[in-house]
């Protein structure tokens, strides 16, 4: 393979990973370069974090994923830069890799919209690192409120505050709603359904804004049916250890999570191309980039307006759609034909639900709501999860859930000290649930 064109994939997630796989067979040489040795379905990493599912239940290992693919190399590593003049990729621990085609699918992370300090105080859920963090972390709000005596202190322990009303937003303040009035209480002799306390802050005029008004309206209801505080036109101004502020309104919350805005991976900045405020790379028709046509951005890192003038939203299926045809054209330049014609985003739809039963949905015009959309949720999840053991896991998980009430992994599996949360009221600092030695976490 050494005589063949090379081509470097710089991400595992469903950019990466679906180009990769649209090259094969090809008379090509990949390397896909991820630093972490995984694929991650994204769509359902609230589930872990609210105990629904198992971090292994979303993930699979990126080289079993591509065993049968001949022409792949997949390295862990991490990328620290890239010479786009010298064709070469550098990483941390290594030598520069080179290339005669590069595909960067590295996706987007946390912003704060400049308050870097906030993401101590309100993690978000980007990995499922995060994910194991704030299951973590919104269990042992439980177990600590059921030990205090102090009503105040319960009372702020259990107060959740979710920042930001998107997809990932709702699906974390309905879950996390569901969880602590129906699930947990029942576990709990000193913690009634009442007690617990979600809120769901969002800047703008309603929830799921990308979506009609009137499913933005459905989504709302669903919410506080589930006794969320859905508080539109509420932009939080600061973020302490006792809670959070918005305008000059105090809320004490031993509990925040951020959901509220993304921004492009640091390295869309090395390429030299131009980038919008949040980092994306602005990319051309065919998704390269301006003066390289060997370099292609896809999924949530590229801003692009695409050929029939609809706006590529950053979500998975446009991830897909562009790492397959970045594979396209890589393929007709080694084939020695034509370019495909300029990519067009196909709309397959949208879709994010509130919790059990409950969800929205929008088919090109369509619109649906309710159990129905919930049911296409399930299925078109289940759909996209990689390998077969998994889908069947996730609808054993999910259909229990369904009749049972009852979230399959509430672990506490990593030792816990309350100064790992700095809102902990320090007479509960030395409290550590488990430890080293009995940790059991599932992991990838």
């Amino acid at each position: 393979m050494a005589d063949k064109p090379h081509v470097v994939i710089i991400g595992g997630g469903f950019g990466g990973l679906y180009a990769a796989q649209a090259l094969n067979r090809a008379p090509v040489r990949i390397t896909l370069i991820d630093k972490s040795n995984h694929h991650l379905f994204q769509p359902l990493l609230y589930q872990v974090a609210t105990a629904g599912l198992s971090p292994g239940d979303i993930a699979e290992p990126i080289r079993t994923i591509l065993r049968h693919q001949r022409n792949v190399h997949v390295l862990m590593a991490e990328v620290i830069d890239i010479d786009v003049d010298a064709r070469q990729v550098h990483l941390a621990d290594d030598d520069p890799i080179g290339y005669d085609h590069l595909i960067l699918a590295t996706g987007a992370t946390h912003t704060y919209f400049g308050n870097d300090q906030w993401s101590d105080l309100a993690p978000g859920l980007k990995s499922l690192e995060n994910a194991v963090s704030i299951r973590k972390q919104f269990l042992t709000a439980f177990e600590e409120a059921e030990r205090t005596k102090d009503k105040a202190l319960r009372r702020k322990l259990l107060t959740f505050v979710i920042i930001g009303g998107g997809p990932t937003g709702v699906e974390l303040a309905g879950t996390m709603a569901e969880m602590a009035r129906q699930a947990l209480p029942r576990d709990f002799d000193n913690i009634a359904p009442d007690d617990a306390r979600v809120i769901l802050l969002e800047g703008s005029p309603r929830v799921l804004k990308v979506y009609p008004e009137e499913l933005s309206a459905k989504a709302q209801k669903a919410l506080e049916d589930r006794g969320v505080e859905v508080r539109t036109k509420s932009r939080v101004t600061e973020i302490d250890n006792d809670g959070v502020f918005i305008k000059e309104e105090r809320v004490e919350a031993a509990n925040v999570f951020w959901a509220a805005g993304v921004q492009g991976n640091p390295l869309g900045r090395c390429l030299g191309a131009p980038t919008t405020k949040r980092g994306l790379v602005k990319v051309n028709p065919d998704l390269t980039i301006p003066d390289h046509p060997e370099v292609f951005v896809v999924g949530d890192l590229a801003q692009l307006t695409d050929a029939e003038g609809k706006y590529v939203p950053g979500v998975a299926q446009g991830a897909i759609q562009m790492g397959q045809y970045a594979a396209r054209v890589i393929r007709s330049r080694v084939a020695g034909k034509a370019a495909p014609k300029p990519f067009v985003y196909k709309d397959k739809g949208s879709m994010a639900t509130i919790g059990r039963a409950a969800a929205v949905a929008m088919v090109g015009k369509r619109q649906f709501s309710g159990w129905f959309a919930w049911l296409m949720w399930l299925a078109v999840h289940l759909l996209f999860l990689i390998g077969f053991d998994n889908r069947l896991i996730v609808l054993i998980q999910w259909t229990w859930y369904y009749f049972s009430y009852k979230q399959g992994t509430r672990l506490i599996t990593a030792s816990y000290k309350g100064h790992e949360n700095p809102r902990l009221n320090p007479a509960m600092a030395a409290y550590e649930v488990g430890s080293a030695e009995q940790e059991t976490e599932a992991t990838v």
